[in-house]
């Protein structure tokens, strides 16, 4: 799904390379939950041939800023990552992984929100985190945009 309003989504024609590569595909996003995937393969794998934690942070950064990006679009603003807090609970060779993102907390300059990272296959929980956000004035993009 691309997003006008221009969060983190591997699947979108203008997304970066560091977005295309971790993967998170968003499938369903609402105010106050995200729904999405990954395919994880080759490129996501450590030398001992594991999924990398770095992975897994920054899908949780990707999806629960996506999240939070989209509860406050309609402000004027957008919300940036201040604290990931990001558990590995269990090694990976790679596969699709399903990603939950779901609000804890939202208030008028902050929100804490909740990701979790299962493996389809057997539904087992491969790493979960918190990502604390502030809100922010959308930033003007100038004229490079």
């Amino acid at each position: 799904m691309a997003s006008p309003d221009g969060f983190p989504d591997a699947s979108a024609d203008d997304a970066s390379r560091f977005v295309r590569v971790s993967g998170l595909v968003v499938d369903e996003v609402t105010a106050t939950t995200l729904r999405g995937h990954a395919d994880l393969g080759g490129d996501h794998l450590t030398a001992w041939g594991t999924v990398h934690g770095g992975v897994y942070a920054s899908i949780v950064e990707s999806a629960g800023g996506a999240g939070a990006g989209f509860a406050v679009a309609d402000r004027g603003q957008i919300a940036v990552g201040v604290h990931n807090g990001t558990d590995f609970l269990r090694a990976s060779t790679g596969g699709r992984v399903h990603v939950t993102a779901e609000a804890l907390f939202q208030g008028r300059s902050q929100q804490l929100w909740d990701v979790v990272i299962s493996q389809s296959e057997s539904g087992k929980v491969l790493a979960r985190g918190q990502l604390r956000l502030q809100n922010v004035p959308r930033p003007d993009p100038g004229p490079h945009h």
